[in-house]
């Protein structure tokens, strides 16, 4: 008899194993196996927040489907404690494993509201963007100009939601004072600037900011972004450049900044300039006239006048040989990359072609054409 319920006892435990075994290895499954979602979609998780409310509100959104198994899961893999507050951008078919990575990884929010600060050459702009998960893209919902406009309900309410993401974007050529001021405009940074950046210091990019990020802070990283851009082009530049430092690279790359707002340009008028350096010609370029008159604050807003052009300053380089003595704005890596790596040609004059790009000529005879053409282009446009 006993013999007999030891066996049966035996065959009940083996059965028992084999099951919690089946059981486990399905629990595996549901959880590394693709998801059930459709489309993707954003996952908030307020600060404060706990798995069983992320796990609720994915079962609701029909992202996993079962709460139970998604925190078990988060649990063995010791993430239950890592949860990030944010809003974050769950892919379809995401599996119960990577929505756990993704809402314990942390970093910068991946959907939701989106402010953009931008700093552009002739005017600054705050944009509120939300991002529509199904597509990917951002809409959006309300833009102003801080210096001149009220901020609109669309951006006070945004400000008050802990998942909200910031960002401070520079247009290439914009001047250190400008970027001072408008960062000056930004209510979700701290503190004063003491001293202006010098010119051209500063890389024109996209930075991630957080609310309570000192001003001094975030130039700082712009400064630092952009020594890094300049060593690792100046280690390859082009041999035989007439630069002799970084510096003089940072100068002719802001004023080919400037030149140019056509990037398949660069090159051109990059080979413009040293052409000119190297034969000894002046570079005669309008832009450099304007920093001397401007200093990098604000834009001039009309014409130079011939006076202005024959005026002696260290900007004009109508009157000066060589480079002026700093940069006339913050060049972009490609502005950079292209004063020491330049097209090779025999260009040394160029003059704006109607289309928005220049006409490059390498004598004064192919210029005088290509001036004409562009002054009879210039009548056409004045008299419709």
């Amino acid at each position: 008899m006993w013999r007999s319920v030891a066996s049966n006892a035996l065959t009940f435990l083996v059965v028992a194993v084999f099951l919690f075994g089946g059981v486990l290895l399905w629990g595996q499954s549901q959880y590394s196996d693709d998801g059930p979602l459709a489309q993707p979609i954003c996952v908030q998780v307020p600060r404060g927040s706990n798995m069983r409310r992320v796990s609720d509100d994915l079962v609701t959104q029909g992202a996993v489907t079962s709460g139970v198994l998604f925190r078990l899961g988060a649990d063995y893999t010791d993430k239950t404690d890592e949860l990030k507050a944010g809003s974050y951008l769950v892919p379809e078919n995401a599996s119960m494993g990577e929505i756990v990575d993704i809402v314990t990884r942390g970093g910068a929010s991946t959907c939701g509201t989106e402010v953009v600060y931008r700093v552009g050459i002739n005017q600054a702009t705050v944009q509120v963007r939300e991002l529509d998960p199904s597509t990917g893209r951002f809409s959006e919902v309300a833009e102003f100009d801080p210096g001149a406009d009220d901020a609109p309900v669309e951006y006070t309410s945004v400000k008050a939601k802990a998942d909200t993401r910031y960002r401070v974007a520079l247009a290439e050529g914009v001047t250190s004072w400008q970027v001072v001021t408008e960062l000056a405009q930004i209510d979700v940074l701290d503190g004063e600037v003491a001293d202006l950046p010098p010119e051209g210091s500063l890389a024109p990019d996209s930075y991630e900011i957080t609310p309570g990020d000192t001003r001094a802070s975030v130039l700082d990283r712009m400064s630092r972004a952009q020594e890094v851009i300049l060593e690792r082009a100046w280690v390859n530049r082009a041999p035989g450049l007439p630069l002799d430092s970084k510096e003089e690279a940072l100068v002719l790359a802001s004023i080919i900044e400037k030149e140019t707002g056509v990037p398949e340009e660069r090159g051109q008028v990059a080979s413009v300039f040293v052409n000119r350096l190297n034969q000894g010609m002046r570079l005669q370029t309008d832009p450099t006239v304007i920093y001397g008159i401007t200093k990098g604050e604000g834009v001039l807003g009309r014409g130079l006048r011939q006076s202005e052009l024959r005026g002696a300053t260290p900007y004009n380089t109508y009157v000066i040989a060589g480079l002026p003595p700093t940069p006339i704005a913050n060049p972009g890596r490609a502005s950079i990359e292209a004063a020491l790596n330049p097209l090779e040609t025999n260009f040394v004059f160029f003059v704006a072609d109607g289309s928005g790009g220049h006409a490059f000529a390498a004598t004064l005879a192919e210029h005088n054409d290509n001036v004409a053409r562009w002054r009879q282009i210039e009548a056409e446009r004045a008299s419709q």
